[in-house]
């Protein structure tokens, strides 16, 4: 229901222009800690999709593979990445202003709706939490009386297989 921390890191990686070899930088990413302010929860959407030429698991090609896909439409979320290398995160900034390569939510026909770059998005002096409850509401209309967050906490009772370990 909110981005993923793989998700987010694969977007940077893309903006950064850092290939699949470089797990030295993905490394350095999946140490930061992340926290997603949902701003506008979206809804769930359907998507019809195709894939061709397919390996099958007994052998052989499957010409075409038709399969749905579930996609959260018209949401908007604040995501926030706190850690101790701060050219890492000026970096990440800079990049997702001037991406090296195209930026998209899941797959390629998924570009953001709105550019996910924030001018004013860069606050190294800040703590994550205390950032992501002053920043300006990104969503449409009037910010409601409550926002949920997700932040990722090692000792927190939830557990989700989302630590970017490789590409």
């Amino acid at each position: 229901l909110e981005p993923s921390k793989s998700g987010v890191l694969g977007l940077i990686c893309a903006a950064l222009g850092v290939s699949r070899d470089d797990e030295v930088t993905l490394a350095r990413l999946a140490v930061l800690r992340m926290g997603v302010r949902a701003d506008q929860e979206g809804r769930l959407s359907r998507d019809y999709h195709t894939a061709s030429n397919v390996l099958k698991a007994g052998g052989g090609i499957k010409e075409t593979e038709l399969s749905t896909r579930y996609y959260l439409a018209d949401a908007a979320f604040l995501v926030g990445l706190e850690g101790e290398d701060q050219n890492l995160l000026r970096n990440a900034h800079a990049a997702l202003k001037n991406p090296v390569w195209p930026l998209f939510l899941g797959r390629k026909a998924f570009v953001p709706g709105v550019p996910v770059y924030l001018d004013d998005g860069l606050l190294l002096d800040t703590g994550l939490l205390e950032a992501l409850a002053k920043y300006p509401y990104l969503g449409r209309g009037e910010p409601p009386e409550k926002l949920r967050l997700v932040i990722e906490n090692p000792n927190g009772n939830l557990i989700r297989a989302d630590q970017p370990l490789s590409f």
